[in-house]
C-alpha cells in the first residue's frame, strides 16, 4: 500500500503501510509514538502471559509479535536517524525515550511467565524454522535474567538501561570529539594531498567564510593528510587530535568529552551482569550465543594468527624503516608518519599511488559493476526506487528475481554513501525491517536495509559538478556492506527472527561482508566498474597489476592490528577482576601491546577511547569475529577460485553462486551457520585460504 494519503495524519512513527517516513519524522513525533508503541506491546506481554492464554506459537506470534515488532521498527527508525542525522533537538529526544525502551526490552526478555511459554512447547511441532527461532528464544531468555528472582532481577534490568544509557553516551562523546576539531590551514601547507581532497577542503572553508582549507578528522580528510601531506608538523598535529579524542589528553575544551569513567562504569556493570547469570565473566556471557567455544579458544586462535603473522610485520617495519632513512631521511619516524612513509614505500616499490588508482573509480561506475556482479552470481535484477529519505544524497533500489509471474520483489535498500556533519564515522548496514511471514496480514513482508558509508563528496571544478572519487580501499568497504546487505536481503526464510542476518551467530556475520571483498581485486570484475573521472576510461591493466602485486603489502603489519584490538577486547571481559578505570584499561592495552604489536603508538595515544565497537556497537568480546569470520569468508571464495580454474573463466560462476546463495544467504539464520558452512563447502573451513589471499602462506 502506497497510499499515504490515508496515514498523512497519522505520526509517521506509526505509519506501517510501507516504508518509513524518513521525510516526515521529527524529534516532537518520537516521545508521543514510542509511548503508543510501547503501551501497545506492553498490553500483549499482559495478554500472552496470561494463565489460560495457549502456549502456541502462531497465536503468540500473532498476539505478541506484531506490536513488538512494530515497536522494534520504529526505535529502529529513530536510532537510525539519530546515527545520520544528528541533532541537538533528536538527540534530546533519542536519549528521553531510550530508558523507557530499554526497559521494555528488558523486561520482555526476562519475563518468567513467557519464558514458561515458551518452555511448555513442544519444539518437535514447529517447522524447522520455528523450531530454530525457539532454541534461540530459549537461550535468550537465559542470558536476558528470566531465571533470576528478587532484587537480582530488578539489579538485572537497572544494569541494561544503565548499559544502554552509557553506550549512547560513549557514541554521542567518540561524534562530538571528532566534530569539535577543525584547523584552517593555507594551500602551501597542503603539498602532496590530492587534488580531490584539496578542493573539498576548500569548499568546506569558503562555505564558513574562511580562506584556505578546512581540515577535520572525518576520514575522507584525515586519512589522505596523513598518507601524502608532505608537512610533517601538520600530519603530527592532525595525528595527535586524532589519537586523543575522547579522552584526558585532548586539547583544550575538547577535554569534556573523556570516555575514560564510561568505560571502566560499562565494564563493571558487564562483569556484574556476567555474575548474576552464573557465568565468570562477561566474555562467557558474549560467547553463548557465537560460534567459538570459550574466550580460550578465541585467546588460543588469536594468538596462533599473530604468531604466524609477527615475522611478515617484522619484515615488513623493517623495510619501512629501511625507505624512510635512506629514500626520505626519516632515521627516527613518529607515530604520524608511519601512513606517509608507507605511500610513499608503496609508490616506490610498486610504481603506483592510492591517488593514480582514484579517478578510475568514480562511484556511479562502482556502484554499476558491484550491481552487475550481485545480479550475474545471486541471479536478481537491481533497480532505482522511490522512498522518503533523511538526506538528498541518499539513494533507494530494489531487487527483483524474475518468475514466469514476472518481475517479483526480493528486498529494498537505502545507500547512504556521504560523510557530513552529525554523522557518525564508520560504515555499517542495518535492517529497517525483516523477511517475514506476517501472522497478522498473512502476506509475505519484504526485506529492507540501510547501507551506509562515510565516503568524500564529489566537487566542482569550473562549474562542472565532478562525480565522488572513492579509492581502492573506499570501493573494498562498500563490497563489505553491501555483502551484509545481501545477507538479510537474499534470504529465504519466512521467520521474522531467523530470517535474513537475524539469529546469525556474531562470529560468522561477517562471513558474507569479508567475502564480498574479493571481487575487487579480479580483473574480470574490476574492468567493468572503472572508468576515469575526465576520460572515462577504463582502469589500465598494468595499474590493477600493480594494484594486485601491491595486495599483500603490509599484511603483516594489519594482521598484527587487528588480532591485537581483539585480544585487548577479549581479555578486557575476561578478566576476574575488571578494569575500572582509564589507567586499568590504558596498562592492559599496553600488556597486549608488548605481546602483539611490533609498531607502537606515543604513551599519549587514547585508542579504546573511541572504540566504539565493543563500547557503544555490540562488539563488546566480539570483535575476534573480523578475523574468526575471514577464515569462513575467504575458504568459501576459494569455492569460486577452483571453479574458475576448472572453468578456464572468472571466478563469476554462476552454478556456484547459486550454490553459495541457497546454502548460505537464503539460509540466514535459521540453522547454525557451521551447517551452512559444511552445506556450502562440504567439509568445515581451513585457514589455508586466509594465509594464501594475505601473502602469509
Amino acid at each position: 500500500m502506497n497510499d499515504r494519503t490515508a496515514s498523512a495524519d497519522l505520526n509517521p512513527l506509526l505509519d506501517f503501510a510501507d516504508l518509513p517516513r524518513f521525510d516526515a519524522i521529527t524529534p516532537s513525533v518520537v516521545g508521543p509514538a514510542i509511548d503508543q508503541l510501547l503501551e501497545a506491546a506492553s498490553a500483549a506481554l499482559e495478554q500472552v502471559t496470561q494463565a489460560d492464554f495457549p502456549a502456541d506459537w502462531s497465536r503468540m506470534s500473532l498476539t505478541l509479535d506484531v506490536p513488538a515488532e512494530q515497536l522494534s521498527r520504529a526505535w529502529g527508525a529513530v536510532s537510525h536517524l539519530n546515527s545520520v542525522a544528528d541533532s541537538p533537538e533528536l538527540r534530546a529526544a533519542y536519549n528521553e525515550a531510550l530508558p523507557r525502551v530499554t526497559e521494555f526490552w528488558t523486561r520482555l526478555g526476562a519475563d518468567e511467565r513467557l519464558y514458561a511459554k515458551y518452555k511448555s512447547m513442544d519444539p518437535a511441532a514447529l517447522t524447522p524454522e520455528q523450531a530454530q527461532a525457539h532454541k534461540n528464544a530459549m537461550r535468550g531468555f537465559v542470558l536476558g535474567g528470566a531465571e533470576l528472582t528478587g532484587p537480582a532481577k530488578e539489579r538485572f534490568a537497572w544494569l541494561q538501561e544503565r548499559q544502554a544509557e552509557l553506550g549512547q553516551k560513549f557514541s554521542e562523546n567518540a561524534l562530538d570529539a571528532t566534530d569539535a576539531f577543525a584547523i584552517y590551514v593555507p594551500t602551501g601547507e597542503l603539498a602532496g594531498v590530492p587534488q580531490d581532497v584539496q578542493q573539498a577542503t576548500a569548499a568546506a572553508a569558503q562555505v564558513e567564510g574562511k580562506s584556505g582549507h578546512k581540515l577535520t578528522l572525518k576520514m575522507p580528510c584525515y586519512l589522505p593528510a596523513m598518507q601524502f601531506a608532505h608537512s610533517s608538523p601538520l600530519r603530527q598535529q592532525l595525528y595527535r587530535a586524532y589519537a586523543t579524542r575522547a579522552s584526558d589528553q585532548a586539547e583544550g575544551e575538547a577535554v569534556k568529552f573523556d570516555n575514560a569513567a564510561i568505560m571502566g562504569e560499562l565494564l563493571a556493570l558487564r562483569h556484574e551482569e556476567a555474575q548474576l547469570l552464573g557465568h565468570r565473566h562477561y566474555a562467557d556471557v558474549s560467547l553463548v550465543p557465537k560460534m567459538a567455544e570459550s574466550p580460550e579458544q578465541v585467546i588460543g586462535f588469536l594468538r596462533d594468527l599473530g604468531h604466524k603473522a609477527r615475522p611478515h610485520a617484522e619484515q615488513d617495519l623493517a623495510d619501512l624503516r629501511a625507505f624512510a632513512s635512506a629514500e626520505l631521511g626519516l632515521n627516527d619516524p613518529q607515530a604520524w608518519d608511519w601512513p606517509y612513509i608507507g605511500e610513499k614505500l608503496k609508490e616506490a616499490r610498486y610504481a603506483f599511488s592510492e591517488q593514480e588508482v582514484k579517478p578510475y573509480f568514480t562511484a556511479p561506475k562502482v556502484l554499476a559493476g558491484l550491481f552487475q556482479i550481485v545480479e550475474t552470481l545471486f541471479e536478481v535484477a537491481i533497480r532505482r526506487d522511490d522512498a522518503p529519505v533523511w538526506h538528498p544524497t541518499v539513494e533507494f533500489y530494489r531487487i527483483e528475481r524474475a518468475t514466469s509471474q514476472g518481475p517479483q520483489l526480493v528486498g529494498q535498500f537505502y545507500l547512504d554513501p556521504s560523510a557530513r556533519s552529525g554523522k557518525r564515522g564508520g560504515a555499517w548496514m542495518d535492517d529497517v525491517r525483516a523477511r517475514w511471514l506476517r501472522p497478522d496480514t498473512g502476506r509475505l513482508q519484504t526485506p529492507v536495509a540501510h547501507l551506509v558509508c562515510n565516503f568524500a563528496e564529489g566537487v566542482e571544478v569550473d562549474g562542472v559538478k565532478k562525480p565522488p572519487l572513492l579509492t581502492h580501499d573506499d570501493v573494498i568497504t562498500l563490497f563489505h556492506e553491501f555483502g551484509h546487505g545481501l545477507h538479510h536481503l537474499l534470504t529465504q526464510v519466512n521467520e521474522r527472527d531467523v530470517s535474513g542476518i537475524s539469529g546469525v551467530e556474531w562470529d560468522a556475520v561477517e562471513l558474507p561482508s569479508q567475502f564480498m571483498e574479493n571481487f575487487c581485486w579480479e580483473w574480470d570484475v574490476l574492468k567493468h566498474m572503472t572508468a576515469h573521472v575526465d576520460t572515462g576510461e577504463p582502469l589500465p591493466r598494468a595499474l590493477f597489476d600493480k594494484m594486485l602485486a601491491a595486495k599483500s603489502y603490509q599484511t603483516g603489519l594489519q594482521t598484527l592490528r587487528q588480532v591485537e584490538f581483539s585480544l585487548f577486547d577479549m581479555l578486557l571481559h575476561s578478566q576476574a577482576v575488571p578494569a575500572t578505570s582509564g589507567e586499568a584499561i590504558l596498562a592492559l592495552q599496553q600488556t597486549v601491546r608488548d605481546e602483539i604489536a611490533v609498531l607502537k603508538p606515543p604513551a599519549y595515544s587514547r585508542t579504546p577511547h573511541t572504540f566504539s565497537h565493543i563500547f557503544a556497537g555490540g562488539y563488546s568480546a566480539g570483535y575476534y569475529s573480523y578475523k574468526w569470520a575471514e577464515v569462513l569468508s575467504a575458504d568459501a571464495y576459494a569455492a569460486f577460485e577452483e571453479a574458475a580454474a576448472r572453468n578456464g573463466a572468472s571466478p563469476l560462476d554462476v552454478e556456484t553462486g547459486r550454490r553459495y546463495r541457497q546454502t548460505i544467504l537464503e539460509a540466514g539464520g535459521s540453522r547454525p551457520a557451521m551447517e551452512s558452512f559444511k552445506a556450502f563447502r562440504g567439509r568445515e573451513p581451513s585457514i589455508d585460504a586466509l594465509l594464501r589471499h594475505q601473502g602469509m602462506a
